[in-house]
């Protein structure tokens, strides 16, 4: 799928009033794609769509998590770890034949800092295809600073997005939908099974940011 085909498509944003999936939805507002907010709370939603549609001029509205899987053609899951089952058990049949993007990262803090979570399934995103066993689960954006997706003043988000999943042509378009970020490219990162070691790598980027006091990312060489 390309990038104008991927314009077409209605992105929804569980997680859309939190600063990974605000910062997103920010990019994708700019870029022309039309973004549905989502919540457990629609005022929340709404209320954070109203100021997104404001900072983009774009087609953004807000509504509650079941609304928001029901308008979307594609969803990205950008909840907390302790929320992301109970957010997406109640939407298996909503959700049946569409992306699920999940950018969950099960991760604990202790005084030594981050560290990855044992998650039963092998990560979030098995997690999640587990849970929506008819949905076509992606797994990309674990590594994308939302300080830098929310700054205005960041023309380009220079980074690599790792895209891993099952489906070619679900990871294709998760791949277009990247592109569209100006310095962002998505990049095939392998299996569903290989998300595990994606997730859990967040600890690392957030021990270089605090040491380096950075905001860094990845870029995969030779590509």
């Amino acid at each position: 799928m390309t990038s104008a085909d991927v314009r077409s498509l209605t992105v929804g944003v569980f997680g859309g009033t939190g600063a990974q999936g605000k910062g997103l939805a920010y990019r994708w507002a700019k870029a022309g794609v039309k973004v549905v907010i989502g919540s457990r709370d629609a005022a929340r939603a709404e209320a954070a769509a109203e100021e997104l549609a404001q900072a983009t001029g774009g087609d953004v509205t807000g509504a509650d998590n079941a609304s928001c899987a029901e308008t979307a053609d594609i969803v990205l899951v950008a909840v907390p770890w302790d929320a992301h089952a109970k957010t997406l058990e109640p939407l298996r049949e909503t959700l049946a034949g569409k992306i699920v993007i999940d950018c969950v990262n099960p991760l604990g803090f202790d005084k030594q800092g981050p560290f990855a979570l044992a998650v039963e399934e092998g990560s979030a995103a098995q997690q999640a295809a587990a849970l929506l066993p008819e949905s076509r689960v992606t797994a990309a954006f674990h590594h994308v600073s939302a300080v830098l997706l929310a700054d205005p003043e960041v023309a380009e988000v220079d980074i690599d997005v790792l895209v891993l999943g099952d489906d070619r042509e679900a990871t294709d378009t998760v791949r277009a939908l990247a592109d569209l970020v100006p310095g962002m490219r998505g990049v095939f990162g392998g299996r569903l099974r290989n998300a595990g070691q994606v997730e859990a790598f967040t600890a690392n980027l957030i021990a270089i940011n605090k040491r380096y006091k950075a905001h860094a990312g990845i870029r995969i060489t030779d590509v």
